[in-house]
């Protein structure tokens, strides 16, 4: 039987302080209509080694990030405390941009049955277009909770919502997505 797993991607406090106010909360909901549905969440978080050993100075991205960010001692790096794993809920770190960067989480979406996965996170132009991208060419099934992806320049979340990952996969908000939960439909 198809099993479907809410990725929470990069909801780090220092990722928050990019996008607007009100995006919290929508990504609050989403975490709370997977749990009272059962829907197994996954929680994926930046963490570089320290000193960022794992980061080649050559990489745009990370290359250049100042060496105490990203680490397990930053607090900005901390996933914020309003979406913050339950007892049971599984952790993924990553180094690169997508969630599959550098772990184990394929084979954990493996060993549970997991074959449709829902994100959520920050950025949409970041973890959200490479993990959906990644997860369409590994045959996942993808949603993606419109409302509860944000990137800092809102015409780029639009643009790579409405012409990108809408034929990649499913494009759909909170509310509906938890309807759908709710009802089955």
């Amino acid at each position: 039987m198809p099993r479907t797993a809410l990725l929470l991607m990069d909801l780090q406090k220092c990722h928050l302080s990019h996008v607007a106010d009100d995006y919290l909360p929508r990504a609050v909901r989403a975490l709370r209509a997977a749990r009272a549905a059962g829907v197994p969440v996954i929680h994926v978080a930046l963490r570089l080694r320290p000193g960022h050993v794992d980061a080649h100075p050559r990489n745009k991205t990370f290359g250049a990030l100042p060496l105490h960010l990203f680490t397990p001692d930053d607090p900005g790096a901390a996933i914020h405390p309003d979406v913050a794993p339950a007892d049971g809920e599984i952790v993924v770190y990553k180094n690169r941009v997508s969630a599959f960067a550098g772990n184990n989480l394929h084979q954990i979406l493996a060993a549970q049955g997991i074959d449709h996965l829902v994100l959520a996170g920050i950025a949409t132009g970041g973890i959200v277009l490479s993990t959906a991208l990644q997860a369409a060419d590994l045959d996942y099934r993808v949603t993606v909770l419109t409302d509860a992806c944000a990137d800092p320049r809102p015409a780029l979340h639009d643009t790579l919502v409405n012409d990108v990952l809408a034929r990649r996969g499913e494009v759909t908000t909170v509310e509906s997505w938890g309807h759908t939960l709710r009802t089955g439909a």
